[in-house]
């Protein structure tokens, strides 16, 4: 098992949340302008989207929360147990 420390963790866990809250406010303009385009910053790229991205942007942020929840069980050492049979 590879441990990750607190502060690389959180950086991460940092990171993670800042764009799901850019595709956020790019999902909430999109849906209230959908004949504009939106300048989506994730602080990583820029680009722009439209209506025809939504799909796309829901789907990146689905895998987003996934991956904070991974981070954030790391960090908190809470992570996801699989039960395995007794036998």
């Amino acid at each position: 098992m590879v441990f990750m420390d607190t502060e690389y963790l959180q950086s991460k866990i940092t990171k993670t949340k800042a764009i799901i809250d850019a595709i956020d406010d790019a999902l909430l303009f999109l849906s209230t302008n959908p004949t504009q385009k939106y300048r989506l910053d994730t602080g990583q790229s820029v680009q722009s989207v439209d209506r025809f991205n939504i799909k796309e942007l829901n789907e990146t942020r689905e895998s987003l929360y996934n991956l904070l929840c991974i981070l954030q069980g790391r960090l908190t050492g809470n992570n996801v147990l699989i039960g395995r049979p007794a036998w």
